[in-house]
């Protein structure tokens, strides 16, 4: 079982972007609401779905709980990526 300072670094990564999206949305505001339209599209929602549950099945031999982290990581990223597309 991996120890859990191998979930330290999602959540930091995770900790950089939600500050990154605070300052963007000082900056400009409704910033924050156009970068997380993606949540609401089937398509990047299914193609989370399915990045998270390969990286889960893939590394949970290897890092337990801490391959779920990064799971959720990836997966976020992934439909962000794949929510700019569609339309």
């Amino acid at each position: 079982m991996a120890d859990e300072t191998s979930v330290l670094m999602p959540v930091i990564i995770v900790a950089a972007l939600v500050i990154r999206d605070a300052f963007t949305e000082i900056r400009r505001p409704g910033s924050a609401r156009r970068d997380w339209t993606f949540v609401t599209k089937w398509r990047a929602m299914a193609a989370a779905g399915v990045v998270a549950v390969t990286v889960t099945a893939l590394g949970w031999n290897q890092a337990g709980w801490a391959a779920l982290a990064w799971a959720l990581l990836a997966g976020t990223l992934s439909a962000c990526l794949i929510g700019r597309d569609s339309g």
